[in-house]
């Protein structure tokens, strides 16, 4: 899981990066979709140390970003 957490981690802050250095924002459904992937995996390490409030907290946002990601993948 800290594999996965980092990758995504580093996806999330590179693209971010990105989009704020050269002022393009079409990778935004992207950005938002790897960080809803990021929020579920801290999520189900949340659940792992049997901290169920951090888990409903981190899916719940995670539905959220993965429900806006998808919307901004229909309207551009």
């Amino acid at each position: 899981m800290k594999i996965v957490k980092l990758i995504l981690v580093m996806i999330v802050l590179a693209s971010s990066a990105y989009q704020l250095i050269t002022g393009k924002f079409e990778l935004m459904p992207y950005s938002m979709l790897f960080l809803g992937a990021l929020m579920l995996v801290i999520g189900l390490v949340e659940l792992q140390g049997d901290r169920k409030g951090g888990f409903l907290g981190c899916v719940f946002v995670s539905l959220f970003l993965f429900f806006v990601s998808i919307q901004g993948f229909f309207l551009n």
